[in-house]
């Protein structure tokens, strides 16, 4: 059977995944009468409910060209939008031959699209840029394509990448075609744009089998299941194999008890696979991401791609709040470096070391997001956690000199917006590179910002562009180190004992700033409730009940408290309000913010000793 491996690229947001949708529909993939969830790639609970790509996925259509001829194989690889988890894409894209750069009609190329699409030109594949949403009001399909054109010289593209087929789409309503004014049709263009541009993978099919592990997975029937590409050979049922790593050192032996390819969302056992297929492999209990699967008589490694380093890390630690242990199920440190072991195992990205306590372990990451994303996995299988504030990882250049990250920030605001989004973008030490009107009364501005001063800024944004603005990151490089950055402006409100929060005592709290808890909430000493109007930390009673006299009111009633409801934080939110000496309590059903000693004393002393230094 004919074959392509292609990759979709498109931005956070873009239609990736109802496009592919669709290709499964008018594939034949589902039956007719087959109840199928919309955006049936996104299989994580997070990607469903935040609408992003998480995971890399690999698929597979067959589809029938028109008019009889020999069915094709089409093996798509869904890739995530956001560059927090870059380090899938990086490893996906060595397993396809081409790849289809969608974007939108209206937004056009943005800062996740540059990202994955520069890989991909790196490596040589050709890509297909279909414009989607076409059928947008706002739509400037001509704009876009010449911004496109502008990202690939800037990428530097060769003649031939730039030499790219174009496609117009609405992948909702299920269409493609050369014309930009089409509102009908089929995908069939598509299929067949992939077919002709998308070259077959050029394979020794009569070598000795080896297979580059992109994806690890787990099963709790079969065990490790390793997904990647067959890069040559053939490979049978119980063939005895070796695991390599990067050295050429053999790490396991064992045979393939199970091989697994795509069709549509579901692994389908199968007794071989040749080179060129994408597969999955069971029966090895060793080998993880980036190890080298072959026939025991190859002794060299496949070559993998390399990943680029972390920029962010934040401390995991137990749990050890007056409250540990009354909602989640896994609390102890073991279980937590059993949990974390397994995710950097699976997801390169992921670095993890453990303190010299044993109690908490440093996780660094792509960003906020990805880090954000693991403690969200992680409270719903049951973990208690205590999370510090992000922190940036610094290096030093050929001169010794102190460097730390920065990203590429590209902001869409409402013009009477983009004088006070400069403002506090200045405030946090970056540089705008790039200002222009992008019609509608919008402004794209682009700044070069040191990701030390991202931190906790997103939240502000909205509220200054009254939730009107759109703000995309992408890591740029290592630059100078800019000094001091200002943090958060605001105190906090401490809680000064153990008890509920009574509205009699809540009451007075308002006028002194924002409150985070309601009435009858647990607290215990150390924890914060609320914002500070002022710049101090300011400790509180929030338990304070009203003494039950038989004295009545001067004005004739008692007065009853109104409460205004009070701010909750999502966890991305939490996480980035907080300061170097507070942290997040994160259970299954509750997230809480606190002071890292819990105790005032030990907090003035930790304060002079810090103060001293």
């Amino acid at each position: 059977m004919n074959l392509r491996n292609v990759a979709i690229i498109a931005h956070v947001d873009h239609g990736k995944t109802t496009l592919v949708d669709q290709l499964f529909r008018q594939s034949g993939t589902f039956r007719d009468n087959q109840r199928v969830e919309e955006r049936a790639m996104d299989s994580n609970d997070l990607e469903k409910e935040r609408g992003i790509t998480i995971l890399a996925k690999p698929t597979s259509v067959e589809w029938a060209p028109p008019g009889g001829g020999e069915p094709v194989r089409i093996n798509i690889v869904d890739t995530p939008g956001h560059a927090d988890f870059g380090g899938e894409v990086e490893r996906i894209l060595s397993m396809v031959d081409g790849v289809i750069l969608l974007v939108d009609s209206s937004e056009g190329a943005m800062p996740q699209t540059k990202f994955v699409t520069g890989k991909a030109l790196k490596l040589g594949l050709r890509p297909i840029v279909v414009v989607n949403k076409i059928d947008r009001s706002d739509a400037r399909v001509q704009e876009v394509l010449d911004e496109v054109f502008d990202l690939f010289v800037t990428l530097e593209a060769n003649d031939e990448q730039l030499d790219f087929p174009v496609l117009y789409a609405s992948g909702r309503n299920g269409y493609a075609s050369d014309d930009a004014d089409a509102r009908e049709g089929t995908l069939q263009p598509l299929f067949e744009k992939i077919v002709e541009h998308v070259p077959p993978p050029a394979l020794d099919q009569d070598a000795p089998f080896s297979f580059l592990v992109t994806l690890l997975d787990r099963d709790n029937f079969l065990g490790r299941i390793l997904t990647g590409r067959v890069q040559s050979g053939t490979v049978k049922l119980n063939q005895p194999i070796h695991a390599l790593d990067a050295d050429g050192k053999v790490i396991e032996t064992g045979r393939a008890s199970k091989i697994m390819t795509f069709q549509g969302l579901e692994r389908v056992p199968t007794d071989e696979a040749k080179a060129g297929d994408i597969i999955s492999l069971a029966g090895l209990t060793v080998a993880t991401v980036s190890n080298t699967i072959a026939d025991t008589t190859v002794s060299t490694p496949i070559q993998a791609q390399p990943i680029d380093p972390p920029t962010l890390s934040m401390r995991f630690a137990v749990n050890d709040s007056p409250m540990a242990g009354r909602e989640g199920s896994k609390v102890t440190s073991r279980m937590i470096r059993d949990r974390l072991e397994r995710e950097a195992e699976s997801n390169v990205a992921i670095k993890v070391t453990e303190s010299e306590d044993k109690d908490s372990f440093e996780v660094a990451g792509r960003g906020e997001l990805q880090l954000g994303v693991l403690i969200e996995t992680m409270r719903r299988e049951g973990f208690e956690l205590g999370i510090s504030r992000p922190r940036v990882l610094f290096g030093t250049d050929d001169d010794g000199k102190k460097t730390e990250p920065y990203e590429t920030v590209v902001i869409d605001v409402d013009d009477e917006f983009s004088g006070t989004v400069v403002d506090k973008m200045n405030q946090r030490k970056a540089e705008m590179t790039d200002m222009r009107p992008s019609g509608g009364g919008k402004t794209r501005i682009t700044f070069s910002a040191p990701s030390r001063g991202l931190i906790g800024y997103h939240g502000e944004f909205l509220s200054d562009t009254r939730g009107t603005g759109v703000m995309n990151r992408l890591f740029e490089k290592y630059g100078p180190h800019k000094g001091q950055i200002e943090g958060r402006k605001n105190g906090v409100l401490i809680s000064n004992g153990n008890g509920e929060a009574q509205s009699y005592a809540l009451g007075p709290l308002e006028e002194r700033g924002i409150l985070f808890v309601g009435h009858g909430e647990a607290l215990y000493e150390g924890m914060i409730v609320g914002e500070n109007a002022k710049t101090e930390d300011l400790e509180v009673n929030p338990m304070k009940a009203k003494q039950l006299t038989n004295f009545r009111a001067s004005g004739g009633k008692d007065d009853a408290v109104r409460l205004t409801p009070p701010k909750k934080m999502t966890l991305e939110q939490a996480i980035a309000y907080i300061d170097d000496d507070e942290m997040v309590e994160v259970t299954p059903t509750k997230i809480r913010l606190r002071k890292r000693h819990l105790d005032p004393h030990e907090r003035k002393r930790a304060s002079r000793a810090k103060h001293a230094a």
